[in-house]
C-alpha cells in the first residue's frame, strides 16, 4: 500500500469520526478500571479482613511463645556437682575481718543442710528459708547443722534475711555453689505459670521483699554427708520459687552418719 493511500484512508477515518469514537472509549475503559481498583482499596471490609488476619497471626504466635515458655524445653539443664568440686569451694565469713575457709569444713564431721540463696531480698527465697528453718528442731535432734551461702553482700540484705533463716550464713563470692554450670532465668520467668503460682503462694503466706542484688542466677539446696559420704540430696531451683521438698530434706538428713574418730583415721 502506498503512503498516499494510507494517508487517504486515515483522513477518511478521521473525517468520518471513527477515531473520535474509538479513542475516547479506550480512555474511558482504562478510567473505569482505575475506578474499580480504587473502589476495591477503599472498601473497609478489605482492610478489616487484613487486620483481622494479622491479629489472628499475632495471637497465634503469642500463644505458641507462651506455651513454649511454660515447658522445660528452653530451661538450662542443671549439671550435678561432684563432692570434690563442692569441697574445694572458698567461703568467707560476713564479719568485718572476714575469714576464708574451704566449704568442706561445714559438713566434714556432722554433715550439713546448705541453702544456696538466689537473692536474700527475694520474698520467694525468704519463704524457702523460713521453710527450711522450720526443720531446725529436727535437724538439731539429728545433730545436723543448717547453713546458707549468698553470692553477694549488699547493704543490709543478709541482715534482713537472717530473721527468716535460723542458721549461719557465709559468702560465696565466686558463686561456686551455683555451679558447676550456672543457670539463669531471665524475664522468661515472668510468663511461666508456675512462677506466678509461687508468687501468689508466698504473698498469701505474708512474705515480702525488695529488688536489691542479683537475682537471675538460680540457687538450690544440698544435704551433705560427713567426710566422703557424699551428696545425699541436691535440689537445683528450676524456676523462681521452686522450693525443695522438706520431706526429702529430712529423709536425706536421717541418712547422715556422723564422722567418728575411727572413720576419720580411715
Amino acid at each position: 500500500m502506498s503512503s498516499c493511500s494510507a494517508f487517504s484512508i486515515g483522513s477518511e477515518l478521521f473525517e468520518s469520526g471513527i477515531w473520535e469514537t474509538v479513542i475516547p472509549r479506550s480512555r474511558a475503559g482504562s478510567w473505569r478500571l482505575r475506578q474499580v481498583e480504587m473502589s476495591f482499596l477503599q472498601d473497609p471490609s478489605f482492610f478489616s479482613m487484613g487486620m483481622w488476619s494479622i491479629g489472628v497471626g499475632a495471637i497465634g504466635a503469642a500463644a505458641l511463645a507462651l506455651f513454649l515458655a511454660n515447658t522445660d524445653i528452653f530451661l538450662a539443664k542443671p549439671q550435678k556437682a561432684a563432692l570434690e568440686y563442692l569441697e574445694d569451694i572458698e567461703l568467707k565469713t560476713l564479719e568485718k575481718d572476714a575469714v576464708t575457709f574451704k566449704a568442706k569444713a561445714l559438713w566434714e564431721k556432722n554433715g550439713a543442710v546448705i541453702m544456696a540463696v538466689r537473692r536474700p531480698g527475694c520474698f520467694l527465697c525468704r519463704e524457702e528459708a523460713a521453710d527450711l528453718s522450720s526443720l531446725k528442731p529436727k535437724l538439731d535432734e539429728l545433730g545436723v547443722p543448717l547453713y546458707a551461702v549468698v553470692k553477694e553482700h549488699v547493704k543490709n540484705e543478709v541482715k534482713d534475711f537472717q530473721p527468716y533463716f535460723k542458721g549461719e550464713i557465709f559468702l560465696d563470692e565466686k558463686k561456686m555453689f551455683y555451679g558447676p554450670q550456672r543457670r539463669k532465668m531471665m524475664f522468661m520467668g515472668f510468663v511461666r505459670l508456675g512462677v506466678w503460682q509461687n508468687f501468689f503462694r508466698a504473698w498469701n503466706g505474708g512474705f515480702s521483699g525488695n529488688l536489691e542484688g542479683e537475682g537471675f542466677i538460680l540457687g538450690g539446696v544440698f544435704v551433705m554427708g560427713p567426710g566422703k559420704q557424699g551428696i545425699l540430696l541436691e535440689h537445683r531451683e528450676k524456676e523462681f520459687g521452686d522450693k525443695v521438698n522438706l520431706t526429702s530434706v529430712l529423709e536425706a538428713a536421717r541418712k547422715i552418719k556422723p564422722q567418728t574418730s575411727a572413720s576419720e583415721k580411715k
